[in-house]
């Protein structure tokens, strides 16, 4: 593990440009370039956002997100205590279709399944766990 951080946000999407801020910084501590970072600053926030909107619908809750390096990978890890939900098995969306035709939602899984090279699920100890991986090329 080269390099590990952690950010705590409350269900707030006014806690956005927080979590941006993050992953601008573990994309550059990753020596991604400006391109790369914004597609996945892109993908996380959509991740987290859905988190923010949906897993708490009785009230306030906590979104963590755990960042790792290794000399192949950048992960994520998003984990919430809230409702449970896989957003790894909602069905592709038809981007053929024009948007009057498509059903609402799944753009956003849709958008990180794009960006990143792995998504995993799991239900562990009461939490959702949503883990996000990008391949790191060696310049």
């Amino acid at each position: 593990m080269r390099y590990q951080n952690h950010l705590t946000l409350p269900n707030d999407v006014q806690e956005v440009p927080q979590l941006n801020a993050f992953v601008d910084e573990v994309c550059e501590t990753a020596g991604l370039d400006m391109s790369t970072t914004m597609k996945i600053n892109l993908a996380i926030e959509e991740a987290v956002v859905n988190v923010m909107n949906y897993a708490y619908p009785n009230g306030k809750g906590d979104v963590d997100i755990d960042a790792q390096i290794n000399d192949e990978h950048l992960k994520f890890v998003i984990s919430d205590s809230g409702t449970p939900f896989d957003p790894t098995v909602k069905a592709e969306v038809d981007t053929t279709l024009s948007a009057e035709q498509r059903s609402i939602g799944g753009l956003g899984i849709h958008l990180i399944r794009q960006i990143m090279d792995t998504i995993n699920y799991e239900r562990v100890d009461n939490k959702n766990l949503l883990t996000l991986s990008k391949i790191i090329t060696k310049k």
